[in-house]
């Protein structure tokens, strides 16, 4: 696993040599899978898959497959009170993985368990911040899944067979703590951590990017239609952390959250967004479904977040001031409250 540094978020594409087989078979079965999607459309997946078979064009179906390598599969935990997501983000080309925030394992592990018995390869766990509904489930999934051998091991052995624990400088056994902007690498795939504290002052969010696939796992600095309460900062941090550090994102990075909370974000965001069209969207559709995360983007949170609507006049309107920050620090302060 290597280690740099971007100021510029990557964007070429992987290939694969054209004598390679044709894992596109895989792309288009794991459609059916409940919660594992490439980030790419299935319907769009097969739509390509048999157009370019019919045409016969393998080199091009090679291409399609190589930049639509990135799978995501959401693992909810403890649905109906925290409502967390952990997420399980594996590299088609690689068979490599990683897991994010597994903080329950008695609802990870059978996922884990069932992945790496069909061949994916768990490399390193990763967490968003410390709070021990993200990284509370570290050292029993790093004693019983680690990259050298299947059989389980002792926390004892740890020293010996380390499985990574990439996240904020507070999480639990975190072995390493990336730099702002520090880049790595699973499999194929590209990822950025990008530092965002406020809701910990260890917060990180992870970028990824294979191709022209983007997805940014923000743990609990921004939810879908909202962001996380200010335990361990203050409003300009998290001002900064929304609408500069991940508004700096391309629009169509799409965003997966450490929770569930759309439906409640949606109700206060109706409070002070007036008629704000793409508010009224995302509550019709939070209404309808059940889950939400990664089918939104940071072009989308620029629309119907109202805490990335610092300069909408309503919004300002509604909480009395104007000045970004001081707009951030009012409606955090009217949500808690709501």
């Amino acid at each position: 696993m290597s280690f740099g540094y971007i100021d510029v978020i990557p964007s070429q594409p992987s290939r694969i040599p054209s004598t390679s087989p044709n894992p596109i078979h895989e792309l288009v079965h794991s459609c059916n899978s409940t919660r594992t999607t490439s980030i790419t459309s299935c319907t769009d997946l097969r739509s390509d898959y048999y157009s370019a078979q019919v045409s016969g064009l393998q080199t091009d179906i090679l291409q399609l497959s190589a930049s639509r390598a990135m799978h995501i599969q959401s693992i909810p935990m403890w649905e109906g009170t925290g409502n967390n997501y952990a997420y399980l983000v594996s590299d088609d080309k690689t068979r490599e993985a990683v897991i994010i925030d597994p903080a329950h394992p008695k609802e990870v592990l059978p996922v884990l368990d069932e992945k790496t018995k069909a061949g994916l390869k768990l490399s390193t766990i990763i967490n968003t911040h410390h709070h021990h509904d993200h990284a509370g489930g570290n050292e029993e999934i790093a004693s019983v899944t680690h990259p050298f051998h299947r059989s389980p091991i002792d926390l004892s052995q740890l020293k010996h067979y380390p499985l990574p624990i990439i996240g904020g400088r507070d999480c639990t056994r975190v072995t390493k703590t990336p730099a702002h902007k520090e880049t790595f690498n699973i499999g194929s795939i590209s990822v950025t951590a990008l530092h965002t504290p406020c809701h910990t002052q260890d917060s990180v969010c992870f970028f990824f990017q294979d191709g022209s696939d983007k997805a940014v796992f923000t743990g609990d600095t921004l939810f879908i239609g909202g962001c996380g309460r200010f335990f361990e900062g203050t409003a300009p941090e998290m001002h900064k952390a929304l609408n500069e550090t991940l508004a700096a994102l391309p629009d169509d990075t799409k965003v997966f959250p450490g929770h569930e909370y759309t439906k409640g974000n949606v109700k206060f965001a109706k409070t002070v967004a007036g008629d704000n069209e793409a508010v009224q969207k995302l509550d019709s559709y939070s209404q309808a479904n059940k889950e939400t995360q990664g089918k939104f983007t940071i072009g989308d949170e620029k629309k119907h977040n109202v805490f990335m609507l610092y300069a909408d006049p309503k919004i300002q309107k509604a909480v009395g001031q104007t000045e970004p920050v001081e707009v951030v620090k009012a409606l955090r302060a009217m949500k808690d409250k709501s």
